[in-house]
């Protein structure tokens, strides 16, 4: 298979790393303000959170495995089992992300565009 021929991942279909940037800054704008979610982040400042978040979306969408060098294994069940997450609080994450997606204008046309697209998530 050539360069040519190597199949599209999701990761490079929407724009690379600095679509996934968007997505991540736009979702935090959000928790920043957030009473219910902010609580949840024990950092004073978001950044790091934020920097954890992008690395993990760009390997899962199969950019690279930054995350997983630096960081092991998401291990997302025991790193989120300490928090309370009602369907106020999912709903509240959701529209912060979906916020995300919409600065990055991801519409339904773009996000499926390609059958070709490769859409297995990479977790390490």
């Amino acid at each position: 298979m050539t360069e040519q021929e190597q199949p599209t991942t999701f990761y490079e279909e929407i724009g690379g790393f600095e679509t996934f940037r968007t997505i991540v800054a736009r979702f935090y704008q959000g928790v920043a303000g957030d009473e219910v979610l902010r609580p949840m982040y024990p950092e004073a400042d978001l950044g790091p959170a934020e920097e954890r978040f992008l690395l993990f979306l760009v390997q899962y969408w199969g950019g690279p495995t930054t995350y997983s060098e630096q960081r092991g294994h998401p291990r997302l069940r025991m790193r989120h089992a300490p928090f309370a997450v009602d369907s106020d609080a999912r709903d509240r994450w959701l529209t912060h992300f979906r916020a995300g997606l919409d600065a990055a204008d991801l519409t339904p046309s773009r996000t499926h565009s390609s059958g070709r697209t490769s859409r297995t998530p990479r977790t390490s």
